[in-house]
């Protein structure tokens, strides 16, 4: 199969059904509702519709919700995951992404309900079981984290 096939074949938007093919997370640590843009080994949007009724937001804070920083960088993880998953083709292979490190990670606006949050995610280095990926979390044209992430891929032997 040649590269350009290979490409082909990745679908360019991942809806909850193929996110659920691609990573193991349920309710209520699903974090995501859609991936676009998806370019295999490269880039992907992840977009995580931000809504009251999630259940940190019962004591983060009940007064005035915010989403929790280190839920951002989750959502950010689990958008690289889709992107490397499929970019791998490992959709419907149980394999299981561990975080191995988090560096640079500045948070800049406050994530709240009604919210639609944008996770820009870029490759620097991957194509095997280690990646090093760049993002940047955004609602509109603002920033709400920045971070680098570095993740290994687990795929169980009988997949």
């Amino acid at each position: 199969m040649t590269e350009q096939t290979e490409t082909a074949a990745i679908p360019e938007t991942a809806d909850i059904d193929l996110i659920q093919r691609v990573i193991p997370h349920r309710y209520p640590f699903l974090l995501i509702d859609r991936v676009e843009q998806i370019v295999p080994n490269k880039s992907a949007i992840g977009i995580k519709c931000v809504t009251v009724n999630e259940p940190h937001f019962t004591g983060h804070f009940p007064t005035a919700p915010i989403m929790p920083g280190v839920l951002i960088v989750e959502a950010i993880a689990q958008t690289s995951s889709v992107m490397v998953g499929l970019s791998l083709g490992l959709v419907g292979k149980n394999a299981l992404v561990y975080f191995m490190g988090i560096e640079k990670c500045k948070f800049r606006r406050k994530v709240v309900p009604g919210d639609v949050l944008e996770l820009h995610i870029t490759a620097l280095r991957g194509g095997g079981k280690v990646w090093k990926l760049a993002a940047e979390a955004k609602v509109g044209e603002e920033i709400a984290c920045t971070c680098e992430v570095m993740a290994m891929i687990d795929v169980p032997k009988d997949a």
